[in-house]
């Protein structure tokens, strides 16, 4: 979090008359777990407000691959740790000149709402879902390509046939048990995008590097490209170093060709 975040940074400007295609890549495995479970979390909502089967059938294995992604580490412990550092930081803000006091003390209002929220969700906020076995049923058959056909899930099946009514509800439930960790975290996304200072770099022969300052690591890159190029970046990288690798889209049938030329293109690198 900078002090721009704290007050307000500008969204990314076009590169030229279109909007750019932004593309984003964590380099930290607590901001790769985030970035999935707010993919994961926007898609179930999404899903669940479809009054198809089809449509509560993906709500629900976004949710399930959500607690996949939580069952593997204590992320509600680590939301909460970052909810209260980034607390800390916007407050030490408060201190310092020509910031706007009251957009800042609504954003620290807003992370403490969020953090009273997920600690009174308790520690076995999740439990309910894993304790279902009718979830449990179905997890179990997903790891098999088509097993959750209807002969393979007869109570799912019967589920399904429920009215849509019934069907929201039960979702609309479920989800409000992951609304307080997945706002948290959709918080935390949007405050370290905002923490970002944007910046034109030039890839020389579609190739570009870049190392980061070891006492400020980098969580989160991104990369805006005009999208009128029909090029796209692939990105590796960890806390200290990054390259971007910008290659031609070909089609869906040819593989994608190495950039050869200068790419001029939008830098984000987010702390």
């Amino acid at each position: 979090m900078t002090e721009q975040a704290a007050e307000g940074a500008a969204p990314l400007p076009p590169l030229g008359a279109a909007e750019p295609l932004v593309f984003e890549q964590p380099l930290s495995e607590r901001m790769r777990a985030y970035l999935r479970i707010d993919f994961l979390y926007n898609q179930a909502v999404y899903h669940a407000n479809s009054k198809s089967q089809w449509g509560s059938r993906a709500a629900i294995g976004s949710m399930l691959d959500i607690l996949a992604i939580i069952t593997r580490a204590d992320t509600r412990a680590d939301v909460l740790k970052e909810l209260e550092r980034q607390i800390g930081l916007l407050t030490e803000f408060q201190r310092r000149p020509g910031v706007d006091v009251e957009r800042l003390q609504t954003l620290v209002a807003n992370l403490q709402r969020l953090r009273t929220e997920l600690l009174g969700a308790g520690s076995a906020y999740l439990q309910p879902l894993r304790d279902s076995p009718f979830l449990a049923a179905v997890r179990h058959r997903s790891t098999i390509p088509g097993g959750t056909c209807d002969f393979d899930l007869p109570d799912f099946f019967y589920w399904l046939n429920q009215s849509s009514e019934v069907r929201e509800r039960t979702l609309s439930e479920w989800l409000a048990l992951l609304r307080p960790l997945c706002d948290a975290i959709a918080e935390l996304l949007w405050l370290t995008r905002q923490g970002g200072r944007a910046r034109i770099e030039t890839a020389v022969n579609g190739v570009f590097h870049v190392t980061f300052e070891r006492n400020n690591p980098v969580q989160l890159l991104r990369v805006a490209v005009d999208p009128s190029l029909g090029i796209y970046p692939e990105i590796s990288g960890s806390h200290y170093r990054a390259s971007v690798r910008f290659v031609s889209w070909q089609g869906q049938n040819e593989r994608a060709r190495q950039v050869e030329s200068e790419v001029p293109f939008e830098l984000v690198c987010c702390g």
